[in-house]
């Protein structure tokens, strides 16, 4: 019997069931190897005819050209930090900066790497598709790290072998100076605009199991560490020597070489086309929910509105069962008698269960991700005030100088070693959720600062009168950068398997980009905290602050104590929404949508257990 369209005013006439159960019985027994007689035969059901395209397009990817984008990953985020792990000392050496000034501009420079993730994701998501969306960042990318190459040699490093920490460098000049900063800037929006979508698009050239994506993301940030080793050793070495253009350039041509890696492969990847803008789809829900405030929303759940079959109302999604978060939100599935009769309906009063979850989903992943931010502050000292630490303390090791940002090779080392440990070792025995591993890394994250809080300590009381550098040797950093390494580990590869697993099918670049954008908003945090910290303490002479320019002088200490115990009370509050959180749960049986296929009241329900 055929199912109304409450706002089409009208009935549609679908396959009869029972016909559609026999059509598909004999379409089971028929083998057919020839593919194009099979989509001849099923010309007549678009649905099955739509799973035929799908199964032909997972004929693509797979992990061949999954390797080939671990490898991309590997050569951009060497070209990456060979640009941003020196760059505090860039700005001192170089650009004349104070410490406060250059740990701030990097926490902002950084934090701005991050947050141009989201409009990655979002026109990955909306309009350009993941390739398209990688290829041109990474084309801005490459036009930045040679931006940069070019104004140093040109307008910065004045004299020769300059910024070496001996050598001071002349003043550059405001066109310098505002290259230079264009030229950065277009590396943070190449670099982070593309990275959120490189994870998602090597997850999709995998079939959908759960335990191959997750091995994907755990070897992306093992990639991401190889690239970032050579990084921050050896042009970290030549860079400390003054050898800064040179640094760059080897950066342009690992970001040249990975924009052509990427590209080779093209006609053999694995697409999926974009869902449309979902800000209308997200937006459509509150609306609607508020233009029915006052209807009363059914007790079950199969009386909300649904569209008819296997199809998804989205474009490229699938369906999503109904959860008992936000209830509110089902207002705008609540079919009224406006509705039925078509005379008020319009997609902002009346919206399906798949867009009324799609929004929840949205919500949900908030409080989680907000949970993370302090997190992103403890991971952010690595580039700022960690490597300040170590450039005031004994930096030999014999005769042999060991440059202050190559000490986050320790990071890498613990970060390789970490990752090896829990997928062969722990993982066999014991699977821990994505919340669970989160959570280890906060606690491990907390243990680093209390870990560098104890090393600034052991450096004050080891300062010479009158001498720059600590008696300490900088081998007393080497706790803290593994246990943040190790906090990684569970925390950021924790993050992009929740996050690109939670979140709905029109919104994974989004997930995936939460990460980074969690790394943004905690390097601002981080510049907010010291200049909020500085203001505070900071009386004149008699007392510099915690973070000043001479800092045998301050008190870092306490500055990595107070990132302590905020992370230990964010902790608290991270236990409580996790234990709360609701996870997605997909129509696995239905198909991702197109244009949104024939309307149906109807819906499926999942009881959570």
């Amino acid at each position: 019997m055929a199912a109304m369209d409450p706002r089409d005013n009208g009935y549609v006439d679908p396959l009869n069931e029972r016909e559609r159960a026999e059509n598909l019985e004999v379409r089971e027994v028929v083998e057919v190897q020839d593919d194009q007689s099979v989509l001849s035969l099923m010309s007549n059901d678009s649905d099955l005819q739509k799973k035929m395209m799908q199964k032909e397009e997972k004929k693509k990817g797979g992990w061949t050209n999954a390797i080939i984008l671990l490898v991309n990953q590997g050569l951009a985020t060497l070209a990456f930090f060979g640009v941003g792990v020196n760059l505090v000392l860039f700005l001192t050496r170089v650009m004349g900066q104070g410490n406060a000034e250059a740990a701030n501009n990097v926490s902002k420079w950084t934090g701005t790497v991050y947050m141009f993730s989201l409009v990655g994701a979002f026109l990955s998501d909306s309009y350009w598709g993941r390739y398209l969306t990688c290829t041109i960042f990474q084309v801005i990318f490459v036009i930045g790290v040679g931006l940069l190459s070019f104004v140093s040699w040109f307008f910065l490093i004045k004299p020769r072998g300059c910024g070496d920490g001996n050598l001071e460098c002349n003043t550059p000049s405001s066109l310098g100076v505002a290259i230079f900063y264009l030229s950065v800037y277009l590396v943070a929006f190449g670099y982070g605009g593309h990275q959120p979508t490189l994870a998602t698009f090597g997850a999709d050239q995998l079939d959908d199991d759960k335990n191959s994506k997750a091995a994907f993301f755990s070897y992306f940030y093992f990639a991401l560490n190889v690239g970032a080793l050579f990084s921050n050793t050896i042009l970290v070495y030549f860079e400390d020597k003054g050898l800064w253009t040179e640094g760059f350039l080897v950066s342009l041509g690992s970001a040249i070489v990975a924009l052509v890696a990427f590209l080779a492969p093209t006609k053999q990847y694995r697409y999926v086309k974009p869902c449309g803008n979902p800000l209308p789809r997200v937006a459509q829900v509150f609306v609607a929910t508020a233009r029915k405030w006052s209807v009363v929303r059914p007790g079950d759940p199969h009386e909300l509105y649904e569209v008819e079959g296997p199809e998804s109302a989205i474009k490229g999604s699938r369906k999503i069962f109904h959860s008992t978060k936000f209830l509110f939100l089902d207002r705008a599935a609540v079919i009224t008698e406006n509705d039925r009769d078509g005379t008020r309906s319009t997609a902002w009063r009346l919206c399906s269960v798949t867009q009324v979850e799609e929004a929840k989903c949205v919500m949900k992943l908030l409080p989680i991700w907000l949970c993370t931010i302090i997190y992103s502050v403890i991971f952010t000292q690595m580039a700022s005030l960690f490597v300040e630490q170590g450039d005031v303390m004994n930096a030999y090791v014999g005769k042999f100088h060991i440059p202050a940002a190559s000490m986050s090779v320790f990071d890498i080392i613990s970060v390789f070693v970490s990752t090896g440990i829990y997928r062969h070792i722990i993982f066999p025995y014991v699977r821990p959720t994505e919340l669970m591993r989160m959570g280890i890394g906060l606690i491990i994250g907390i243990m680093a600062m209390v870990a560098a809080g104890l090393t600034e300590i052991q450096r004050l009381r080891r300062v010479v009168p009158g001498q720059k550098e600590s008696e300490l040797t900088i081998l007393w950093q080497i706790p803290q950068y593994v246990l943040v390494g190790a906090s990684e580990v569970f925390m950021y590869v924790g993050q992009l398997e929740f996050f690109n697993g939670q979140a709905p099918d029109g919104l994974k670049n989004l997930g995936s980009s939460l990460c980074m954008a969690s790394m943004a908003l905690g390097n601002y945090v981080s510049s907010l905290m010291v200049n909020i910290v500085m203001a505070i303490t900071k009386r004149g002479e008699s007392s510099p602050g915690w973070i000043p320019e001479n800092l045998n002088e301050g008190h870092m200490d306490r500055f990595y104590f107070l990132i302590a115990a905020l992370a230990a009370i964010d902790f608290v509050v991270y236990l409580v929404f996790a234990k709360w959180y609701q996870p997605i749960s997909h129509d696995e049986d239905s198909i991702k949508g197109g244009s949104g296929g024939n309307l149906k009241k109807t819906v499926s329900e999942l009881e959570q257990v």
